[in-house]
């Protein structure tokens, strides 16, 4: 930052904060400042303490000791609603609308304009109040769309209008980016440079490096609850890395296995649901990962949904290891040997009021039961003990609610409980969202491991670099359908993104040959 820019008056002061959870220190001594006008990046490993921070100034959380100040004055946020009422606005990692709702109504919950003294709700007003903030947002959608209704990236967005209507100075984004496109993050930066020439302050939390770099002045780095230090963002991220995790990681490709004589785990020929997706055919052979790559709403998670059976698909064909299969529901999936990681651990991933030792044993708990009915407790524990250690979950015990867990080791829980019901076919949608670079690390080290065991996996992921660092082959799809399919070392950035935007009226390619090349 410049002179100028350090000099203007501090919106947020912490000092000396300390919180702690049952068996978790979640903050220690820890320490953060966010000016006016500026973008200050918070950063570290899951359960470095960054969301617990934001929780205490959202009044989520109260502090067990330490300061917080707001605009010069020493505060103790004690609600949301204090929070919003000086000035505060979050935008959780974790989704938290109410889905049975309209986007307006989510938006207002609490703040809704009324008519007849108080007596009624006024929805015209309501959705003309929630339709300026979408003109403000360029977001072309409907506020009386209920949010059951609306994508992942479209709640997403939603919960940002939300923060935005409440005119908040101090604004709190927690992996906003993480279910966006790419022209949605460009609209989104638009934004957050607006707020901030008006003097508003943004805590922008976010694992992705290349997005510090752009928008970000300054970088906070938190590590084990502890603060590390505060540098400028033109900092070089290897330095900030190192800050994070206390280590050098290892970002080097996995080598591609030769794997065309292998075994064909799972063969999908024209499988077809509607507007969904079309006439998609792939396979799966053991020891390889296949990553899927295309632009949000191509269709993948789609496809992986209905191999699954969790959606029904109008057509097609599907065979595991060379046995036809009409699956109807994932609990067919899973008897043929098939597991699913949902981009949503929250919703569909684990029972978050469970412990960890239940939730591992979720998916195989036949397993853990005697004569049908008598649990197996010392056998349960045992496994779970096995798959803490083997993952590296970072839980003060098997016995810990699985809702207290950091983002990153609640997904670890979830392929916990996949590697106990040892699935030969596993399906990762967006299996590092939200996660730490020392996280996805070990995550990419787990499914390269995986497929070196003989497992065949198929990686769903938004981010290009995990696609290409992962994958042995690459299948695109755009607007349901399969564009092309390349190869580990025809596979670059450019040539999926080719793919990734062709048009379902141009025919899909097998080679380079299309390219020219």
């Amino acid at each position: 930052m410049t002179d100028a820019q350090l000099s203007k008056p501090a919106l947020v002061r912490v000092e000396h904060l300390n919180k702690s959870f049952p068996g978790v220190r979640a903050l220690h001594d820890c320490q953060f400042e966010l000016l006016a006008g500026e973008v200050h990046a918070l950063m570290g490993e899951n359960g470095a303490g960054k969301s617990t921070l934001m929780k205490i100034l959202a009044g989520i959380y109260t502090p067990d000791l330490g300061q917080v100040c707001i605009h010069g004055q020493v505060v103790t946020v004690q609600s949301p609603r204090q929070a919003q009422d000086l000035g505060i606005g979050i935008v959780h990692q974790e989704l938290n609308l109410m889905r049975h709702l309209s986007a307006a109504q989510n938006m207002f919950i609490g703040r809704e304009p009324t008519r007849l003294g108080g007596l009624l709700l006024d929805e015209a007003r309501l959705n003309a109040d929630a339709q300026a903030v979408f003109d403000r947002l360029n977001l072309k959608l409907d506020p009386r769309t209920l949010v059951s209704e609306l994508t992942v990236a479209m709640q997403q967005m939603v919960e940002i209008a939300k923060a935005l209507s409440a005119q908040s100075r101090i604004l709190i984004l927690d992996e906003p980016t993480a279910a966006l496109t790419h022209s949605e993050i460009v609209e989104l930066f638009r934004i957050i440079a607006q707020l901030t020439a008006q003097g508003v302050g943004v805590i922008y939390i976010s694992h992705k490096m290349d997005e510090i770099a752009q928008i970000a002045d300054r970088v906070t780095v938190l590590r084990d609850g502890q603060y590390i230090d505060t540098v400028p963002a033109s900092t070089p991220m290897d330095s900030i890395i190192r800050m994070m995790v206390g280590r050098t990681i290892d970002a080097s490709r996995q080598k591609s296995a030769e794997l065309n004589q292998s075994e064909v785990m799972l063969d999908v020929k024209q499988l077809t649901r509607g507007k969904a997706f079309q006439n998609v055919s792939f396979t799966l052979r053991r020891g390889e990962i296949l990553g899927f790559a295309g632009l949000m709403g191509a269709g993948r998670t789609e496809v992986a949904r209905a191999v699954f059976g969790a959606d029904r698909y109008d057509s097609g064909h599907i065979a595991v290891k060379g046995r036809s299969l009409k699956i109807t529901s994932p609990a067919q999936a899973v008897q043929a040997g098939i597991g699913y990681l949902s981009e949503d651990r929250k919703q569909f991933g684990l029972v978050l009021p469970m412990q960890v030792q239940a939730n591992v044993a979720l998916a195989h708990m036949a397993q853990f039961l005697s004569l049908g009915f008598w649990l197996k407790g010392e056998r349960m524990a045992q496994v779970a003990h096995n798959m803490v250690e083997r993952l590296r979950i970072k839980t003060p015990s098997i016995a810990q609610t699985t809702q207290f867990l950091s983002g990153g080791n609640q997904q670890k829980v979830v392929i916990a409980k996949w590697l106990v019901r040892d699935c030969d076919i596993l399906f990762f949608d967006e299996p590092t969202r939200g996660i730490d670079v020392g996280a996805k690390s070990e995550i990419y080290k787990l499914l390269n491991d995986l497929a070196a065991q003989g497992r065949a996996i198929v990686v769903i992921s938004s981010e290009l670099p995990e696609i290409l660092q992962l994958a042995h082959r690459v299948l695109v799809m755009c607007e349901g359908r399969v564009t092309g399919e390349l190869s580990g070392a025809e596979a670059t950035q450019e040539n999926i993104m080719h793919l990734a935007t062709q048009r379902a009226s141009r025919q899909p390619f097998k080679s380079l040959e299309s390219f020219g090349v």
